[in-house]
């Protein structure tokens, strides 16, 4: 079966990318004819398999820990198209084996949706694992929040090696109770940054809340103590430094911190000694993976792509980058990988708008978007729900002006394929 799947995978992939069609595919495909490709595959890594997952933050994190291990001299298998699912996943397995179906890497670092990394977790058991935190997100697929923590705790039950947890996010603190065989660490924050990274709790309470009782925080192999303009503090070993950072919004600048953790946790398992100037390095060089404050460059200015899918999400959106000098439009979808209930924009409070407004609102749940602004008393300029002309309109109409585009997954990427026809849009594939 390996000499048919492989070629056919790879043909499928070839026939897919020239038509434009969606980059899981070809997974999808070998998953049905061979089963068994992608455990086969990934267990001939010598490191094995790390798996990022977590409500928000899994993409760019997985970069980032790819880019630190690869300055550690290391070859990584990643999934670097975000298509998170078991499918994407072998998807992009065929992009990288030779026709033999054989994998040149010493390690696969793989970010997983919460429910798809369950599946993968079953039949290929990770050495690695970081769990970033659990927020609302996709109800209709979820459900209660609590669901989404016991996904995240079946995916550290089944890590061999070390699992990272986020020191700040008690539902995904929790989990090292629940575990006897992994290496437990932790990725945290200094108490001066707790209320700029609310977890869900934080986010729902009301003024004068009472403020739970909370057990003493475990030991954290990082923290992340200071955040600047464009650098940041972390300490570990003991010691603090101090990096410059290229990424833009502050939830990926404590989502470094997670990234830092894990490569350390690896690095320091290989044959050779971890190279901590490396890290660092490498760590102030990673730019925004695409849509995740991507900046594209229309008519001489910048257009910035800033990816939202739940309450928690835009809210640091907004907070990372504020509207004012900005022409805003807002692109929300309602597709499966988007999640179909919409009631979360209700959570987001929307005033820093209010002052500029917004040019054009798009994508298939625009009007929900305008009645929500209007609640907020925000002037909305234009609503077209086909993405295209909405686009295009919001260009023309915002000559002169940078530009900034809040959207949803599928929005996004619909916006950077109507973008790479009239600028330079990175290709991920």
């Amino acid at each position: 079966m390996l000499y048919i799947s492989v070629p056919l995978g790879k043909l499928v992939r070839r026939v897919s990318r020239l038509r434009g069609g969606g980059s899981a595919l070809p997974g999808l495909v070998v998953e049905k004819i061979d089963p068994g490709f992608m455990q086969r595959t990934l267990s001939t890594l010598p490191l094995g398999v790390a798996v990022v997952s977590g409500t928000n933050g899994k993409t760019t994190t997985t970069k980032m820990v790819v880019e630190l291990l690869e300055s550690q001299g290391l070859k990584v298998f990643t999934n670097r198209t975000g298509s998170n699912f078991t499918r994407g996943v072998a998807a992009a397995l065929l992009g990288d084996v030779d026709w033999r179906g054989r994998l040149n890497a010493d390690i696969a670092v793989l970010e997983l949706d919460e429910a798809h990394a369950v599946h993968f977790v079953n039949r290929v058991p990770p050495r690695y694992s970081l769990l970033l935190n659990v927020l609302r997100d996709q109800l209709d697929r979820f459900g209660e929040i609590d669901k989404t923590a016991q996904l995240l705790q079946h995916i550290a039950s089944k890590t061999t090696g070390t699992v990272v947890l986020n020191r700040e996010d008690p539902r995904v603190a929790r989990i090292a109770d629940t575990l006897h065989g992994p290496d437990v660490r932790y990725f945290g924050l200094d108490d001066s940054l707790l209320s700029t990274f609310p977890n869900d709790d934080d986010l729902r309470a009301g003024p004068g809340s009472p403020v739970p009782a909370m057990p003493e925080k475990p030991h954290a192999d990082v923290v992340l103590s200071r955040v600047g303009a464009d650098d940041a503090d972390f300490e570990y070993d003991g010691a603090t430094v101090t990096t410059g950072m290229k990424l833009r919004g502050v939830y990926n600048i404590f989502n470094a911190a997670a990234a830092l953790a894990l490569a350390r946790c690896i690095a320091g398992n290989g044959d050779t000694p971890t190279d901590h100037d490396g890290l660092l390095k490498a760590l102030s060089q990673v730019a925004p993976a695409f849509g995740r404050g991507e900046s594209l460059v229309v008519d001489g200015l910048p257009l910035d792509l800033v990816l939202v899918k739940n309450p928690s999400g835009f809210r640091l959106g907004l907070k990372s980058f504020p509207a004012g000098g900005y022409a805003t439009m807002v692109a929300i979808n309602d597709n499966y990988a988007d999640g179909r209930d919409m009631s979360w924009l209700w959570d987001v409070e929307f005033d820093s708008l209010r002052e500029g407004g917004v040019d054009q609102l798009t994508g298939s749940r625009a009007y929900d978007m305008a009645l929500r602004l209007q609640y907020d008393d925000v002037a909305v300029g234009a609503v077209n729900p086909e993405i295209a002309p909405a686009l295009a309109a919001f260009i023309e109409g915002a000559k002169g002006k940078p530009k900034r585009i809040f959207c949803t997954y599928t929005a996004m990427l619909a916006i950077r394929r109507e973008l790479s026809k009239i600028t330079t849009v990175e290709v991920v594939s």
